[in-house]
């Protein structure tokens, strides 16, 4: 970004495409797979990136990572600079498109997504969501929202994960790290799968769909937990 080249790097845009193509170049002696990231390329001047992806496509870069480096853009807008890479790059089908989504917006995860809905058919997450600051995008959600939405990617990606081995992964991680997940966690918090309002109940006791668009089965729970409390209703006390 004009903001990186400025006051960071303190180098023109010219000089910075050398320095990309000739770290490109150099990495390609070791290794037949580059990957090229250009950092806060979500705030950069779209005809800059245009350019320089190009150059490094030529250079032999196998992979363009495009971070939103600072969790600044929405999903709208993070959708749109994928698909204008994709239509605009020389030469960008020699490449794939990946995404490197920060979390300071808490749209990581939709960021992701769209970026996949626009051609990227890689995606930059970890688990629990660590990372940089707010972290970067979840990996569990972006996996579940795939397995979940095949309809809304018209069934043409998958990710390859043992979702059921999501959630030990996930407290694993918490317990390394030290990092505690937030109860209300989206897929691997203590609250995803638990119902207590009477009303939810009572649809989950008839009939699982009505509040659940996963199955704790699928990320490796037993079961779904009904908790008795202040909201519980009929139904599930009787069912306790």
């Amino acid at each position: 970004s004009p903001i990186h080249m400025e006051h960071k790097l303190r180098k023109k845009p010219d000089e910075v495409l050398k320095m990309a193509v000739e770290a490109v170049k150099c990495a390609r002696q070791f290794t037949d797979d580059v990957e090229f990231s250009p950092e806060d390329a979500c705030r950069s001047n779209i005809e800059f990136l245009y350019e320089i992806l190009a150059a490094v496509i030529e250079a032999g870069a196998t992979t363009l990572n495009i971070p939103d480096t600072v969790g600044y853009v929405l999903p709208y807008e993070y959708g749109q600079i994928i698909a204008k890479l994709k239509a605009n790059v020389k030469g960008i089908e020699k490449a794939v498109l990946s995404t490197h989504c920060h979390d300071d917006l808490g749209v990581s995860t939709a960021n992701s997504l769209a970026g996949v809905r626009n051609g990227a058919r890689q995606i930059e997450c970890t688990i629990n969501g660590i990372g940089e600051r707010a972290g970067i995008a979840s990996m569990e959600e972006v996996v579940m929202a795939i397995a979940t939405r095949q309809d809304f990617f018209d069934g043409q990606v998958t990710t390859n994960i043992n979702t059921k081995e999501i959630y030990r992964t996930s407290q694993l991680v918490s317990q390394l790290t030290g990092f505690v997940i937030q109860p209300n966690k989206a897929i691997v918090g203590a609250n995803a799968f638990a119902h207590e309002s009477g009303i939810h109940v009572d649809g989950i006791l008839k009939h699982r769909e009505t509040y659940e668009i996963m199955t704790p089965e699928m990320i490796g729970l037993s079961g779904s937990r009904m908790v008795l409390g202040r909201h519980t209703g009929r139904h599930g006390f009787v069912d306790r």
